[in-house]
């Protein structure tokens, strides 16, 4: 494999795992706000990006890579309201997005087809997560200023269960 793909692949481990740090400080900050609701979806959402994290180390072990686990970094993000984390989300998947395109863009640049293969799930991913992210944005710009509006939003996220990636290596 190609040696930058390689490194960008092992980085996107420690990228992954930071998102899972950061959602889980965004659901003890709603934790903290009594809307469980809320925490519930961002723990849901740190699960799933540990599991995404795992995802690259297992495709990297696959592909007889060595794999170093870097330390992971303090979510270094203040919140002082109630938006503050569907905003941050919203622009970390943002970023998480182009990470995946500059792993994809140099898979391409090197021919790794079967890398590419691997990134169509994640693409496909971060259009998603994106979505969520603006979506939840939206959502709370329209209702989540009057309390029953928040609190059926609430209601709504504490639904949110953690289903496994469907990617399989």
């Amino acid at each position: 494999m190609n040696e930058k793909v390689a490194f960008l692949l092992n980085q996107q481990i420690n990228k992954e795992f930071y998102s899972a740090y950061l959602y889980l400080d965004m659901a003890n900050y709603y934790d903290a706000q009594d809307l469980d609701g809320y925490a519930n979806y961002y723990m849901v959402q740190a699960q799933e990006e540990r599991d995404h994290a795992l995802l690259f180390l297992k495709y990297m072990q696959i592909n007889g890579l060595k794999v170093t686990l870097d330390a992971i970094d303090k979510p270094d993000k203040t919140f002082t309201s109630l938006e503050d984390p569907l905003q941050i989300a919203a622009e970390h998947e943002r970023y998480v997005t182009a990470l995946i395109n500059e792993i994809y863009h140099e898979a391409h640049q090197a021919k790794d087809y079967r890398t590419m293969k691997f990134l169509d799930w994640f693409v496909d991913e971060q259009m998603e997560e994106e979505d969520n992210a603006d979506t939840m944005i939206s959502r709370y710009k329209l209702f989540g200023q009057d309390p029953k509006g928040l609190y059926l939003l609430d209601q709504e996220y504490a639904a949110r269960v953690y289903t496994a990636p469907s990617l399989v290596l």
